[in-house]
């Protein structure tokens, strides 16, 4: 546990769901409704870091917390995503997974999905 880290320091209100290993979050900066994070409750940096079983448990709330949102909020599809190290955007020092419900229209076009946040080389569909 990091006493400066944001994801250590969470409150026991701001977890949504919990299991032994990780829990889920809402985004306190959301890019959409129900925009979540799934993370290790164990301080680590990149999701490569985790154990066998923490790395199991992780993608199994992910597959959780996408059904929730399903229910809840009825998306046309997700984006889920991780930041792996600074270069990648990765803002807080602690593994986490981005579940973002995505609708249709939410954006002019979102042909390429994650390609888009380097658009001037993602574009491979115009070749």
């Amino acid at each position: 546990m990091e006493l400066d880290c944001p994801f250590c320091a969470a409150p026991a209100d701001r977890i949504w769901i919990s299991d032994r290993l990780t829990i889920a979050t809402p985004d306190m900066y959301p890019a959409a409704d129900g925009h979540t994070l799934v993370l290790p409750r164990r301080h680590v940096r990149s999701v490569f870091d985790l154990s066998d079983d923490e790395w199991e448990e992780l993608w199994d709330l992910v597959a959780v917390v996408r059904e929730e949102l399903r229910e809840v909020h009825r998306p046309d599809g997700f984006t889920i995503g991780i930041n792996d190290g600074l270069a990648a955007g990765q803002t807080i020092d602690h593994a986490h997974v981005h579940v973002i419900p995505r609708h249709l229209g939410d954006v002019p076009d979102p042909t390429g999905g994650l390609r888009g946040i380097l658009p001037h080389k993602a574009r491979y569909w115009e070749t």
